[in-house]
């Protein structure tokens, strides 16, 4: 099969593909002609996709934040097609609530999928992509990983950390023909306000903040995934990909203006920041 000057299907691995952005993309990799290994804590939804592409189509259940279970899966994925093309790091939740109100139990858990789901992929896959020369990581960050809102705290902390790291594997895995993108999408629909959020218990103390927030954010659940996935598409198929993309045209405003309001205070202070050495 010939796609995009392709003569043949590259290989997918996409965890959290059940639903949102995961979804999206390996229903237009599927669409493409691609093969798609689908991972995901409850593959059940994808059983519609697998009558649609039996023979494209490999489900398997899996919760990233088993370090051990990640690299079973991984062995798996390569077994199943032979190779790996492109890998999404894509899985993860919701922590919403405020620093004090947060247990430690709730803490650990989101940064186990967020960001450490995410490292355990990232170091299974390596080994398979460097050995063959080739492959595409793409680390689904966040618009707002370059800062923090309140009562998103921890999502935008985890989703910074992989996005630092990833910075850094990107120089890693270069050398050997491995290309990565951080890829920052904005508020698409994905359901992460709904099944993949895990609230805190409120102290009213904070009402008059979320109050605040649930008017800054309104009711718009954002636009469908779906509409994400041709961008994707598209990154996946440069031959010289960026090593980050903004991803909506809306997000990519904000994401500007939030830089540039960082870059304007830290000239505000420069005078004060020019006083240490160093």
């Amino acid at each position: 099969m010939r796609r995009w000057g392709r003569m043949t299907s590259r290989v997918w691995f996409i965890t959290g593909a059940s639903r949102g952005l995961g979804r999206a993309i390996a229903e237009a990799a599927l669409g493409a002609g691609d093969r798609v290994v689908a991972a995901a804590r409850n593959v059940a939804p994808l059983d519609d996709l697998a009558a649609q592409h039996p023979d494209a189509l490999v489900r398997l259940p899996l919760d990233v934040s088993d370090r051990a279970a990640v690299g079973t899966a991984v062995d798996r994925a390569v077994a199943a097609f032979g190779r790996l093309d492109i890998v999404v790091n894509n899985a993860g939740g919701l922590l919403y609530g405020m620093l004090e109100e947060a247990t430690e139990e709730q803490i650990r858990a989101h940064l186990d999928v967020n960001f450490f789901g995410a490292v355990w992929v990232t170091q299974a896959v390596v080994p398979h992509l460097r050995a063959q020369g080739s492959g595409h990581i793409l680390q689904v960050t966040s618009m707002g990983s370059g800062g923090g809102v309140a009562a998103v705290g921890f999502y935008a902390a985890g989703k910074a950390a992989l996005d630092a790291l990833s910075q850094s594997v990107a120089m890693e895995v270069e050398p050997f023909g491995v290309k990565l993108t951080i890829v920052q999408p904005g508020g698409y629909d994905t359901g992460l306000y709904t099944v993949g959020t895990t609230a805190t218990d409120p102290n009213p103390v904070y009402e008059p903040l979320r109050a605040r927030l649930a008017e800054m954010w309104g009711d718009d659940a954002g636009p469908a995934p779906e509409t994400a996935a041709p961008v994707v598409m598209e990154l996946v198929d440069l031959p010289d990909p960026p090593l980050r993309l903004i991803v909506g045209s809306v997000s990519y405003d904000l994401v500007q203006q939030m830089e540039q309001a960082r870059a304007d205070e830290y000239r505000a202070w420069e005078h004060l920041s020019r006083k240490a050495p160093g």
